[in-house]
């Protein structure tokens, strides 16, 4: 409307408290595209896959117990609900579980909110140990990055070396 009254661009953004060029950008969508062009448009970058409502949907998921997992009945027994369902959440689990309530979502998708959310996954570990007498525990591994530890000295060897 300052424009059609006969204000220049610079005159119009120092009124309005913006820049000239947003107000020359303005005008120019308004004269190719009438009122639909002062609309704000979208932004740049790729659009997301899942709402948030979804997204809330994963992570309240998390926070139930699997389908699979054992659990003491009122009448003292172990049971579960899903013999064939997984007893821990894994993100293979999750994931499987969102497509099954309508998510389209991918196991990378669903880490990366899971971190976003704060939580830290890992791989289930088992802490129990074989009956098998032939078990053969593994030792630990180290990262490739750790470098190896010296082999402690004995208090017979030379200390020319300078350690």
């Amino acid at each position: 409307m300052l424009s059609w009254e006969g204000m220049r661009g610079p005159v119009i953004a120092a009124r309005l408290g913006c820049h000239p060029e947003t107000v020359r950008r303005r005008l120019r969508r308004f004269n190719a595209e009438s009122l639909d062009g002062l609309g704000d448009r979208r932004g740049s970058g790729r659009r997301p896959r899942i709402t948030q409502a979804e997204r809330s949907q994963i992570i309240a998921l998390v926070k139930t117990m699997p389908p699979g997992r054992l659990c003491w009945r009122p009448w003292g027994e172990l049971e579960t609900d899903d013999e064939a369902g997984p007893a821990v959440w894994t993100l293979d689990a999750l994931t499987a579980a969102a497509r099954e309530q309508g998510i389209d979502v991918a196991r990378s998708q669903i880490r990366r909110i899971l971190r976003a959310e704060g939580v830290r996954w890992r791989r289930t570990r088992s802490w129990t140990m074989s009956t098998d007498p032939d078990f053969a525990a593994k030792e630990r591994r180290s990262s490739a990055c750790t470098p190896t530890r010296r082999p402690a000295r004995s208090s017979s060897a030379p200390t020319s070396w300078g350690w």
